[in-house]
């Protein structure tokens, strides 16, 4: 659940021929992602983008349903839901999918998130259309009867004992973090789930969440590679037009008011080696000119070796070995989500080092920033950052980060081009918009920080 990798591209040259053969003659050094958006009768949105780089396909459906969203009453829904989709449906019982995925020498998987839950599936181009009838017949049939919901209430339960219960850290701070920093339920909930809740799911809830979310009206197609336009479309059609839509889902308030006092909390963890810190800072709203700026300032103080808070707290004090996070950091990236975020840091360390310490060290990075403006040579050199960090999601593992970032402008602006002017909204950014950022968003007030103590026994401790 971490985010896309940084690539090396720094430029429109770096890109490999796919993406040249997308970018326009007059666009050389700009992002340009060819594709075509369209709406079935049913409410499915449909994303189509053709690549001949290689002759594969990427099928990705994602539904408007993520952790923020599922019932009050039933934590860790979402997730079980995306378990069962994997049982099978009507037409291809279970391990029909999976086989015929790998018969065709592909891979497939899903994720749910806090904004959505999705699944995509990587095959050679010519098993497109089994894709599209798998995906289809699972979006209208998918088996949920007592025998799979029992199974997979087990399958998420030892899921949650070893991934969380019994695991150093556990939800520090991908769960505990949002849980301190948010007052909203639908935000600060266990979105892991509550064992308890997870195995008081019934059959007919399971149906009831699958006839409220897991609509074609509340769900967008991406289909990236090497396609056929045309024959795509119909292909789209023929599947999915039949599919029933639904209400529309019932969005509930995920506002969160404004931070104004810093929040602090400690935890003793019994597995933990070593102490953890944490911070996090809600941003501005997605798509806000200050947004983009958040996203700049991320760059110059968390991402890579030269940031400031890496050379604080890691080259010069060693306070920390390494740093991890950023906007949406520990569950993906600063474009797939809808609600508010935060932006995180967190790390482990020594004992040598106590958490008022490390908080001091902080505030000196924080506030020189925003005290004093940042040079054109530091913003310009967080553009390129950022633009790599772009071009390598788009560019990477076959397809999985450009279907991502098409299907959440799709799902959440209903707006798949607005990929092609988000280095629009970088450039945008000046010094003095980052200084004014800084100054609300990065304020103490607006911070929760989350430490772990540990109580594991040091390797080679008494």
């Amino acid at each position: 659940m971490k985010h896309l990798s940084l690539a090396l591209a720094l430029a429109a040259a770096a890109l490999p021929a796919a993406a040249h053969a997308q970018a326009g003659a007059t666009a050389a050094n700009k992002l340009h992602v060819d594709a075509q958006y369209f709406t079935l009768p049913n409410g499915l949105r449909v994303v189509l983008t053709r690549d001949t780089i290689a002759p594969t396909v990427t099928v990705g459906v994602y539904y408007g349903i993520g952790f923020r969203v599922e019932p009050k009453d039933r934590t860790g829904f979402a997730h079980l839901f995306e378990h069962l989709m994997f049982q099978g449906s009507k037409h291809a019982p279970k391990g029909v999918f999976d086989t015929t995925i790998t018969n065709s020498g592909g891979v497939n998987n899903g994720s749910t998130r806090f904004d959505f839950t999705n699944y995509f599936e990587i095959v050679p181009s010519g098993a497109l259309e089994r894709m599209l009838w798998l995906e289809a017949d699972r979006m209208a049939n998918p088996v949920i009867d007592d025998v799979v919901l029992k199974n997979q209430q087990g399958v998420v339960g030892n899921e949650v004992k070893v991934n969380v219960l019994n695991q150093p850290y556990s939800t520090w701070p991908w769960i505990d973090l949002p849980m301190l920093a948010n007052v909203n339920w639908y935000n600060s909930h266990n979105f892991y789930g509550d064992l308890k809740e997870i195995e008081a799911a019934t059959v007919p809830d399971a149906q009831a969440f699958s006839k409220e979310f897991y609509r074609p009206n509340n769900a967008v197609l991406v289909i990236a590679g090497d396609i056929d336009y045309a024959a795509t479309r119909a292909m789209v059609e023929k599947y999915f037009t039949p599919i029933a839509s639904a209400a529309p889902v019932e969005q509930p308030d995920i506002s969160e008011p404004r931070q104004t006092a810093e929040k602090f909390k400690s935890r003793v963890d019994a597995l933990a080696p070593k102490p953890g810190y944490a911070a996090g800072y809600h941003v501005p709203a997605r798509g806000t000119p200050e947004w983009y700026a958040m996203g700049l300032i991320d760059q110059i103080l968390l991402q890579g070796d030269d940031s400031r808070l890496f050379k604080k707290l890691v080259s010069d004090t060693g306070i920390a070995g390494e740093l991890s996070g950023g906007i949406n950091g520990d569950l993906g990236n600063m474009f797939n989500y809808r609600g508010p975020m935060l932006w995180s840091f967190s790390f482990t360390h020594d004992t040598t080092h106590s958490a008022a310490q490390i908080t001091k060290a902080v505030d000196e990075v924080i506030e020189a920033l925003r005290t004093t403006p940042v040079s054109a040579a530091e913003l310009q050199r967080a553009r390129t950052k950022m633009r790599s960090e772009l071009y390598g999601t788009i560019d990477g593992g076959g397809r999985v980060g450009l279907i991502d970032l098409l299907a959440v402008y799709a799902l959440f602006d209903n707006d798949p081009a607005a990929v092609n002017r988000i280095e629009e909204g970088f450039a945008k950014v000046t010094p003095a918009l980052i200084q004014k950022t800084a100054q609300e968003y990065l304020r103490k007030t607006n911070r929760s920080v989350y430490v772990i103590e540990p109580g594991a026994q040091p390797k080679g401790g008494k």
